[in-house]
């Protein structure tokens, strides 16, 4: 993601907020958008052609240079392009099996954690153990019966999002703008592409199929990150980061609305669980270390 500068334009707080979450909620309809089509597709084509979708989207938009890059850079890029792609796998597996509410609310467990870790504060793990009360809420009456596969995805999905955040930043030093990001996204479209194939076959390559992963890589990867790119220039990290922390609530939002899939009074209490305890956790980190910068999230 492109480095938070210290002095930010006055003025236009509320108006980079509304950014920070039109670019959350259109995420979440990116992803509903997803499921519907999963009977075509099946999860890892539809991830194969979102990603791609985005690279190709990205690659034209920055034009990165890959001229006089170091070992370390390649190795850095790579990496973070192979995390990438396996956290939408992960989470796309996710959704097949589990509603999008529970399963963003997994997910989010992962950086959740290593906003506590970071705050290396006593105090810090008892947003943990909130989050922790509102996922045991979801596994015994919010969400009735999760599949387990989808759990699992889900979890791993929030591993590998620690692995994004982490690599984010460090390619994010290395390269200016979004190049990082864009070389990230080709490499993880690349890798993801032989099991696309294999899964999918030739229905990657339906005008119909095609347009709508074209909306997908729009809603989840390019409109975000252009949105987010403006908040940041307003918004100080912590700001930005709790804003982002409202994900699992949006999620759910948009399973209900655009999915039917029900949201009980307990879904609903083992949500909010996890997005105090989001905040609650980012807060404790930029108290422990003032000059905290926070990562956007996966693409």
């Amino acid at each position: 993601m492109p480095p938070i500068h210290s002095e930010r334009p006055r003025g236009g707080v509320v108006l980079a907020a509304g950014f920070v979450i039109a670019g959350s909620i259109a995420v979440e309809i990116g992803a509903a958008l997803a499921v519907m089509i999963f009977p075509v597709t099946g999860p890892v084509g539809m991830v194969t052609l979102r990603l791609a979708f985005a690279a190709l989207i990205l690659l034209v938009a920055f034009r990165p240079s890959v001229r006089g890059r170091s070992r370390g850079d390649w190795l850095t890029v790579c990496a973070f392009g192979l995390v990438l792609g396996g956290m939408n796998v992960l989470f796309y597996l996710a959704l097949e099996r589990i509603p999008l509410g529970a399963a963003v609310t997994i997910e989010y467990l992962g950086p959740l954690i290593l906003s506590v870790v970071t705050a290396r504060r006593a105090s810090a793990w008892l947003w943990a153990a909130l989050a922790l009360a509102g996922v045991v809420l979801l596994s015994r009456g919010g969400f009735d019966h999760l599949d387990p596969v989808g759990v699992l995805s889900a979890l791993g999905a929030g591993m590998c999002w620690v692995g994004y955040i982490l690599l984010s930043a460090r390619t994010g030093r290395r390269f200016g703008r979004l190049d990082g990001l864009a070389i990230a996204m080709a490499v993880g479209a690349v890798a993801v592409l032989p099991f696309g194939i294999a899964t999918t076959g030739a229905v990657l390559l339906q005008p119909s199929v095609l347009l709508i992963a074209a909306g997908v890589a729009l809603l989840s990867s390019v409109v975000p990150y252009g949105l987010e790119m403006i908040a940041l220039r307003r918004l100080p990290a912590a700001t930005f980061s709790i804003l982002l922390s409202l994900a699992p609530a949006l999620a759910a939002l948009a399973g209900l609305v655009i999915l039917g899939q029900p949201l009980t009074w307990v879904d609903a209490v083992a949500i909010a669980c996890v997005v105090v305890a989001s905040m609650g956790a980012v807060r404790a980190a930029q108290r422990a270390d003032p000059s905290t910068d926070v990562v956007e999230p996966g693409a």
